[in-house]
């Protein structure tokens, strides 16, 4: 599988995004859906999973409440709806595509990341 995401940009305090990463491959509904987040000089952080039929979502606490995760297996697409954006989801964000998990050690499949900045 190999994923690219897109989406990312300068936005400021309060506003929105929508990320997604597409999908090349067959297998791609057979996994879980990922999005993890690293700013500068910090470990790479999980920020919510989607299980392979929608199902089940799973955000961190810092996502809560205001990112949404989803996907579309007919267009082989995952996405993070990111909505109230503030300055501390300053960060490259990663898609990837494996098996459940908080640690990015267990996913296979990763995108390239796209920058999200969030003004003040």
């Amino acid at each position: 599988v190999q994923l690219q995401a897109s989406g990312g940009g300068l936005v400021q305090a309060g506003g929105s995004l929508r990320l997604s990463c597409a999908a090349s491959g067959r297998s791609f509904s057979s996994y879980t859906v990922a999005w993890f987040r690293q700013a500068p000089g910090k470990e790479r952080e999980f920020v919510a999973a989607i299980n392979w039929s929608g199902g089940t979502t799973y955000h961190a606490d810092s996502a809560k409440g205001r990112f949404t995760i989803s996907r579309d297996n007919a267009k082989n697409t995952g996405y993070l709806q990111m909505n109230s954006l503030k300055p501390e989801d300053t960060a490259v964000y990663y898609c990837a595509a494996g098996q459940y998990s908080t640690s990015p050690h267990r996913y296979d499949y990763w995108g390239q990341g796209t920058q999200v900045t969030v003004s003040s």
